[in-house]
Formats: structure tokens, sequence, C-alpha cells
């Protein structure tokens, strides 16, 4: 009996090395309610069961809330600090690639629009799992990227262990997916990193619910304000 309780609770196999190498949390309930369940509204971890504080989600999906600020592409890349030239190409790129999936209809519109309410639908394969494919925000998930990849620290990511998470996530023929999460984790990473070149998981946590990027906006304001 007491084999069989260690069995299903068995978190490695040993004919999978990689379930060693990629070690998953078993102490999430400690600190976060029912961690395996989607949340709709907010993105909690288990320094902040609750969420952003203060951060509005104006009954949207995490995901929605995601790609929320603001409603322009550009206006967004801008408003947070990239330069126009490479705010231009991502937003033809952006909308380009995800503006027919979330279309309420079979034509596609010459001004490729993105539609946040079906945004669900333009979520791409080899990504972290953190948002599930109604947008709402697992966990689970999201503990688990630091639980296998984060080494050197255990709440922040170096390029390198990002890298292997990219690699790690990867499904078996998706190149769009492949090509998707690469770029995002990349643009992110070069654009929060801390002064010792690591990405936080609180940055990351708060990607996903976008109040990184409000956050980012107002930082960028005020060094523009300082500059004149």
């Amino acid at each position: 009996m007491a084999k069989q309780i260690e069995d299903a609770l068995a978190r490695a196999a040993p004919l999978a090395p990689v379930t060693y190498e990629r070690p998953v949390p078993d102490d999430l309930e400690d600190t976060l309610r029912k961690p395996y369940v989607a949340k709709a509204l907010q993105a909690p971890d288990t320094e902040h069961p609750h969420g952003t504080p203060r951060h509005k989600h104006y009954g949207m999906t995490v995901l929605q809330q995601h790609v929320a600020f603001p409603w322009e592409t550009y206006s967004g890349f801008c408003a947070i600090g990239f330069n126009p030239v490479f705010t231009l190409i991502m937003a033809v790129a952006i909308n380009g690639a995800l503006s027919y999936a979330t279309l309420p209809g079979w034509f596609p519109s010459p001004f490729f629009p993105i539609y946040i309410h079906n945004i669900q639908r333009a979520k791409h394969g080899s990504d972290s799992g953190t948002y599930d494919t109604e947008g709402r925000f697992m966990p689970v998930h999201f503990e688990n990227i630091f639980s296998k990849y984060a080494i050197t620290v255990p709440d922040k990511l170096t390029f390198g262990e990002l890298w292997d998470m990219t690699e790690g996530q990867r499904l078996a023929f998706d190149l769009f997916g492949w090509i998707s999460a690469k770029l995002e984790w990349v643009i992110l990473y070069i654009h929060v990193r801390d002064e010792k070149s690591y990405l936080s998981k609180e940055a990351i946590r708060r990607c996903y619910d976008g109040s990184l990027f409000e956050y980012c906006a107002k930082m960028n304001m005020g060094s523009e304000a300082k500059m004149r």
C-alpha cells in the first residue's frame, strides 16, 4: 500500500531522465488556492496569491488583459519604449499573424484588426501552457517554468535558461509556435531584464496579465519628462 501511494505521488520516472532534470513543485497549495484550476480574471503565483494588486481586469480573461494595452499595437509598443522602426515591424508581424484568427467572420480585413474578445483563437502552440485554450491563467504551469528551468536563481531566468525553456516546450512540427514563442520571450527579456541580466518571475507574471505594460509605459513617460 505504501509503495502504491509513493508511486501515485511520484514526480519523476526512472526511465525518463528529463523528469528529473525538470522537476515540478509539490507544495503549491501551501500558498495558492487550487493552483491546478485555471483562473479567468487574475494571474496569481506563490508570492501573489490574489494576482497583481490594484490591477483592473474589467471582466476580461488574463489573455485578453495581456493584449488589451493599449488597443492599437503600434501605439502600445511606442508607449512602453520601443523605437518606431522596430515597433512598425512588430505591429505588421503581430497583426498580420493574429488578425484573421480573431475575426468574427470568414472574410479577411485589409486593416488586419485583432479582436480582443476572440484572442483565444490566436493562441499558438509550443508555449508555456500558462494560458489555457480559453485564455485563463494556469498557476501550476506558470510555477513549472521556474521549477523546471530557473537553475541559477529560483525566481529568475537567465537568457540561456529562457532559451532552454522555449526548447523544452516545443511541440512537434509546430514551426509557427516555435518562432512565435522564441520571439516573444526574447523581446520580453531584452526589454525588461534587470541590471544582472535576469528576467524576474514578477516581470513575467505581470506580462501575462498585462500590468507590466502599464508599468513600463509610466516609466517611459517619466524618462521622457526628465529629458525635456
